[in-house]
């Protein structure tokens, strides 16, 4: 998977993609993300949604991803590094890749938080080896958007968009690593 986003980096850096660039926004450019770009999502998303803390109250845990890259012309892909947190204490870090097929044309840079139900699920995690297929769906940050959305198969995924612009109809998988601290 991680050769396929690589492939898909280079083939769109040399279609042109520094018209991106230029606006001083860089997609393919990543940080590691810090304990203060964590908070600092978590907090915009609970200003946008307040019902969203009675979610971070009852999940076992949660992993924050405060940027998370994403391309794509017919063949796409996406990355992100997280900080990974149990009841609220800091236990990890995680790494996400993405690879999409299908119709998409764009590039867009965003933020996700990935809510764990339950231990059992927060332990899946945990093992380094998780990923979401086809049919996992992501609630985009709205007022009273994340408290009606609820938990599917153990999780919540919220988003909240950065910059950028993606059309797509696609066919993705993401798949996450995680390495305790």
């Amino acid at each position: 998977m991680k050769k396929l986003m690589l492939w898909v980096v280079c083939v769109m850096g040399s279609l042109g993609m520094t018209s991106v660039n230029e606006a001083k926004w860089n997609p393919f450019r990543h940080e590691r993300s810090g304990e203060e770009n964590a908070q600092l999502l978590i907090k915009k998303m609970l200003e946008i949604d307040s019902s969203l803390q009675k979610v971070f109250d009852s999940a076992a845990g949660w992993a924050v991803f405060p940027k998370i890259s994403k391309v794509g012309i017919g063949v796409g892909g996406a990355h992100g590094y997280g900080r990974v947190y149990e009841k609220g204490r800091f236990v990890g870090t995680s790494e996400m890749t993405q690879v999409s097929v299908g119709f998409q044309l764009g590039a867009q840079v965003y933020g996700e938080i990935i809510f764990f139900q339950d231990a059992g699920t927060m332990e899946r995690f945990k093992s380094g080896h998780f990923a979401f297929g086809a049919n996992v769906g992501a609630v985009v940050i709205d007022k009273g958007a994340a408290g009606e959305a609820g938990f599917k198969d153990g999780t919540l995924v919220v988003v909240r968009p950065h910059k950028g612009l993606m059309y797509e109809a696609t066919l993705a998988g993401q798949e996450f690593t995680y390495k305790a601290q």
